[in-house]
């Protein structure tokens, strides 16, 4: 079942689901799902180091991406064609019989920003700040400033607690991250 807005506001105040820095339910409210803002690390792609990648091959990715730090009022700047990670300002605490889904803003899919290019689902017991695939399917560049609302998340009950959530599984590659991560497509087993 997917919470309601009222449901969502009531998981927050028993601290059901933590969100911090505590989202303004004015801007930040849907009727089923909380708006999450976009920070202000960025990790972008370096395209002249490798001809291509090789998900599987050892940790390489820090000699192909760059950390990217915009300092305050300042912008990020997507270029037609760009993919780059950011992370959500907010870091987000689910419970281990909840799940999140986040979706992109519709505003921003309509001058062809999309947010998250797979990964939707975020785990019972997640805890972390939510990485965004961040990608320009336009063809102008597109203005994106840390502390705007980027992406919508939605809590579903399960059916039953996880027997192992997200917080407590010995091989969860990114859990507790705070900023834009490489992939670590490398380490699954």
């Amino acid at each position: 079942m997917v919470l309601s807005d009222r449901d969502i506001k009531a998981a927050i105040a028993e601290k059901r689901i933590v969100i911090t820095p505590q989202p303004d339910f004015r801007t930040q409210l849907g009727t089923c799902s909380i708006d999450l803002r976009l920070g202000n690390v960025f990790r972008v792609f370096n395209h002249s180091s490798y001809p291509y990648i090789d998900p599987s091959k050892k940790d390489y990715t820090s000699e192909i991406t760059k950390k990217v730090i915009v300092k305050n009022g300042k912008d990020f700047i997507m270029q037609p064609g760009d993919f780059a990670l950011a992370a959500t300002l907010e870091r987000v605490k689910i419970p281990d019989n909840m799940m999140g889904r986040l979706e992109g803003r519709s505003s921003l899919g309509r001058i062809g920003i999309v947010v998250h290019s797979t990964a939707s689902i975020f785990d019972a017991g997640w805890d972390g700040n939510c990485v965004l695939e961040l990608g320009n399917l336009g063809r102008m560049a597109v203005k994106l400033t840390p502390g705007m609302r980027i992406c919508a998340m939605s809590f579903e009950e399960l059916s039953s607690p996880a027997e192992v959530p997200y917080s407590k599984k010995k091989d969860a590659k990114y859990k507790t991250q705070k900023e834009p991560l490489e992939s670590k497509f490398h380490e699954e087993k």
